[in-house]
């Protein structure tokens, strides 16, 4: 037998390179990841109308403008944003300034500005702002310039747009600031002993804040922050105050037992959980209302949505798409232990929103903003591996 026999024909070279080509084409987009997506976003609509049914209709607007978010920001080339991280980095601090100066104020925070009904809130888009703007300082940085140096510039320029979103206050928010750039400083490979001094960094300045400083007269944060934020710890002991939401919320979430107590819901229902049981508190609705079940169902959706994203980092094709990936895999984490935590009464109440469960428009559209610049890194990565003639597991 010829050696001319044993190797393939052009034309069918050329047939193979076409179909890698267009599965390449097809399979660019993470449906797992999309399917995640849906499920929590139907899971929303389930919990949203139990208790506000008025809700409900903007509720899958916002959904389906998501959606659609996400599917144009999965074509966008993230490697471009690399270059524009200075402008979005001022965007973002002028937003919040505006949101501090001209902002609308509910229960004396200004959190938003309100423009023909519609609410846009600086703090939410900025998450992304600030993933896209550290992954692009890091990925620059200079190789002579030592890994500390990096380290301090990325802390201090995450500090600042923290700070002012806390001064809103939205204080959830600026914590979510902090641990993307954490997210971002282990990803680029900052030393395990910088970054337990940054934790450790952290949480004197937290006693400082909630102990020491009141203890002398100075309230760095606003009264009834420093109270959500050690009235878990104890609220037995108060539950008629700050910690009333928080006692509610586990008395219905108890309530809902395996299968959940549907229309005959009462905690969440009657108000007894706040006005905020469509937005904070939308996880307790779901306890109550479809119980264990529920729940789980809702964490099951999370934990596959984590994975894929995380698969995405591992096989990033460069550091840049690696902390992009990095800081929104920490932003949806984040997000998720601490609003589910406040539910069950082991973390404080912070107002953090619950990705693609809560109620509003600024909260959903930035989680689809967030999936969509993942599936962008997906389908390159995809590509790139169809190019080398690789096979397209991912």
């Amino acid at each position: 037998m010829s050696v001319r026999t044993l190797q393939p024909s052009a034309r069918a070279l050329g047939r193979q390179d076409r179909a890698i080509s267009l599965r390449a084409r097809l399979l660019t987009f993470d449906p797992l990841l999309a399917l995640a997506a849906a499920g929590l976003g139907a899971c929303s609509l389930v919990a949203i109308h139990g208790v506000a049914p008025q809700y409900a209709t903007r509720q899958a607007a916002y959904l389906g403008l998501g959606f659609v978010v996400m599917l144009a920001a999965s074509r966008l080339d993230y490697w471009r944003l690399r270059a524009l991280k200075w402008p979005i980095y001022g965007a973002l601090i002028v937003a919040i300034l505006l949101v501090i100066a001209l902002g609308s104020r509910v229960n004396g925070a200004s959190r938003a500005i309100s423009l023909g009904g519609v609410s846009f809130q600086a703090s939410e888009f900025g998450k992304v702002a600030l993933i896209v703007f550290l992954a692009a300082l890091v990925a620059d940085s200079p190789r002579r310039q030592s890994a500390r140096a990096t380290t301090v510039r990325v802390l201090g320029l995450a500090l600042l747009p923290a700070l002012l979103v806390i001064k809103e206050p939205d204080l959830g928010s600026g914590l979510v600031y902090l641990v993307i750039a954490f997210a971002v400083l282990y990803i680029a490979g900052v030393s395990a002993r910088q970054l337990a001094a940054i934790a450790g960094a952290g949480v004197v300045a937290l006693l400082l804040a909630l102990v020491v400083a009141p203890a002398i007269g100075v309230h760095v944060l606003e009264h009834y922050e420093e109270q959500r934020l050690t009235g878990f710890l104890s609220p037995s002991q108060n539950p008629n105050s700050y910690a009333y939401q928080q006692v509610q919320s586990v008395i219905a979430i108890g309530s809902g037992e395996k299968t959940g107590r549907g229309a005959g819901a009462t905690q969440t229902s009657l108000g007894l959980v706040g006005s905020e049981a469509p937005t904070d508190f939308v996880f307790t609705v779901v306890g109550e209302r479809l119980g264990f079940v529920g729940a789980a169902i809702v964490m099951s959706l999370y934990a596959l949505m984590i994975w894929r994203a995380l698969r995405i980092v591992a096989n990033a094709k460069n550091l840049f798409a690696a902390l992009i990936a990095g800081g929104a895999v920490a932003m949806i984490m984040c997000q998720v232990f601490v609003n589910v935590g406040m539910a069950v009464g082991i973390m404080p109440i912070t107002g953090v929103t619950l990705p693609l469960m809560s109620y509003g428009g600024s909260s959903v559209l930035t989680t689809f903003l967030t999936l969509g610049l993942l599936q962008s890194i997906y389908g390159r990565a995809r590509a790139g591996n169809a190019s080398g003639g690789r096979e397209l597991r991912f």
